[in-house]
């Protein structure tokens, strides 16, 4: 068992009070993986103000320097990355490929940060005046604090604090509560490599610990993902006390299926995306639009569907690893609940599902399809976060994207075709901020932004890429002119 300690201006600490919160491993529902004691306010200031004490110094530090010591992070990461993903498996669920890819995702940002000597360089102008010249750069903003969900303990604190740091700034995480140990351990790392202390600070805590970091003064960008509701709080809160906020939601992503799609590629798509990590990501199919005449994909992909194995995510024979917890589980037992009394047709039912020895006591539910939904009904609307699936019917493409454009979410969607003209319309008209075409989890690459529309996300800014760089530094505009000798004469002697 991990004991998890603040990381604190280089210093692990524990806080002497606060109650102690115990990480169950999901496959089995009893192991205890990990313990920390809950961080309150006054420990998060702490940790501000530790960052703010380093914030010069590392800002005054080149930044081909500071993007070397990322580099020998990058290094230490891949070293690790089994070691990490185990990590993942234990305290959140996944199966070790997905939680192994995960960290792969999150290294991806790491090698984008490291090319920030490149992306910070300004912009330069001579003569736009007679003896006048002009540039713009960038600077730091100082301090930044982000908080993280439990889905992916190490890949989306990742998309934060590696791009804030390579900018120059210091940064405050609070990993999920959930899912402290990959985040810890990630901490570790980067300070193995030589990053110094009060540049990255860890608290692990609640919603306390966090409102007190978006109330500090020295804080001058918050960063979030979450639910919706939560992540418009954030928004709300931080933009009131005058910050910068990039603040993600929650989502109900919709694919859309067409008879021209390819079967089994477009099945193999939707069963990954849908009962992916357990349906607990942002960017989980969970609607699927099937137009008319695209119907054999659908029992071909519920044939498949009940055949997937649940169990341990160390097992390479599993199919499906467990939720986060069994309150997680029960919440989603009551949506399933929700859509049969709704009306809605359970084609494939999740509850109770066959599960391996040793596993008895885990937090499982199997995968769930529902057809025959409708947009009024609350398994269509709301975000359920686990491994249920809603399918829809369409007469045509143009009735599809009505129906997916009427949610009140825009994180991702997808279109499964081969017309590269129902591709372009789809692309066109669909209101989200991530497109697939034949994909099911549309997710940019570290170079572009991660971000949706709508309820999906509330700020300007998305996650990493360009607008990662732009969110996380202030453009200082300058205006030079210097002077020939003026009445002392022409110091040049022409």
């Amino acid at each position: 068992m991990r004991e998890i300690k603040n990381l604190i201006g280089g210093e692990r600490i524990t806080p002497e009070t606060g109650k102690w919160r115990e990480i169950i491993d999901p496959a089995d529902g009893r192991t205890v993986v990990a313990r920390f004691r809950e961080s309150g306010a006054d420990v998060a200031m702490q940790a501000v103000k530790s960052a703010a004490e380093a914030f010069h110094g590392w800002a005054a530090t080149p930044v081909v320097k500071r993007c070397r010591i990322l580099f020998h992070c990058k290094e230490l990461m891949e070293n690790r990355i089994d070691e990490l993903s185990e990590a993942i498996v234990k305290e959140n669920g996944k199966l070790f490929a997905e939680a192994k890819g995960s960290v792969r995702r999150g290294i991806e940002v790491l090698e984008f940060a490291c090319g920030m000597p490149q992306l910070l360089k300004g912009e330069w102008l001579s003569d736009i005046s007679e003896n006048i010249d002009g540039w713009q750069y960038r600077e730091p903003l100082g301090v930044v604090a982000g908080a993280c969900p439990f889905n992916f303990p190490a890949m989306v604190p990742m998309w934060m604090f590696p791009v804030a740091i390579a900018c120059g700034n210091t940064f405050v995480l609070k990993p999920s509560d959930k899912c402290p140990i990959s985040a810890d351990m990630i901490a570790d790392i980067f300070h193995e490599a030589g990053l110094p202390p009060g540049v990255l600070n860890v608290v692990h805590g609640g919603r306390d610990a966090f409102e007190a970091m978006i109330d500090a003064p020295e804080v001058k960008a918050v960063s979030f993902v979450g639910s919706t509701p939560v992540a418009r709080a954030v928004w709300q809160s931080a933009t009131a006390a005058g910050k910068r906020c990039q603040s993600l939601g929650g989502a109900k992503n919709y694919n859309i299926i067409m008879p021209d799609a390819s079967p089994q590629k477009t099945v193999d798509a939707l069963i990954g995306s849908a009962f992916g990590c357990a349906g607990e990501r942002c960017m989980a199919t969970s609607v699927a639009v099937i137009v008319k005449g695209a119907e054999p994909i659908l029992e071909q992909m519920i044939d498949q569907i009940k055949a997937i194995k649940l169990g341990n995510g160390m097992d390479a024979e599993t199919g499906m690893g467990p939720v986060i917890s069994a309150e997680h589980r029960d919440r989603i037992l009551k949506y399933i609940d929700t859509g049969i009394n709704e009306g809605a047709e359970l084609s494939v039912d999740g509850r109770n599902p066959e599960i391996p020895e040793g596993c008895e006591d885990g937090f499982f539910v199997g995968p769930v399809v529902f057809d025959k939904v409708t947009p009024e009904m609350g398994i269509a609307k709301e975000e359920i976060f686990g491994p249920v699936l809603s399918v829809m019917r369409a007469e045509s493409l143009n009735k599809a994207i009505e129906l997916a454009n009427k949610s009140c979410f825009g994180n991702g969607a997808s279109i499964f075709t081969g017309s590269g003209g129902a591709a372009r319309e789809f692309r066109t008209r669909i209101e989200c901020g991530m497109v697939g075409i034949n994909a099911g989890v549309p997710a940019p690459m570290a170079f572009f932004s991660f971000g949706g529309y709508k309820a999906s996300l509330f700020g300007d800014l998305k996650m990493h890429g360009r607008d990662g760089v732009e969110f996380y530094t202030k453009k200082k505009a300058i205006i030079q002119r210097w002077f020939d000798g003026g009445e002392t004469g022409n110091i040049w002697g022409h």
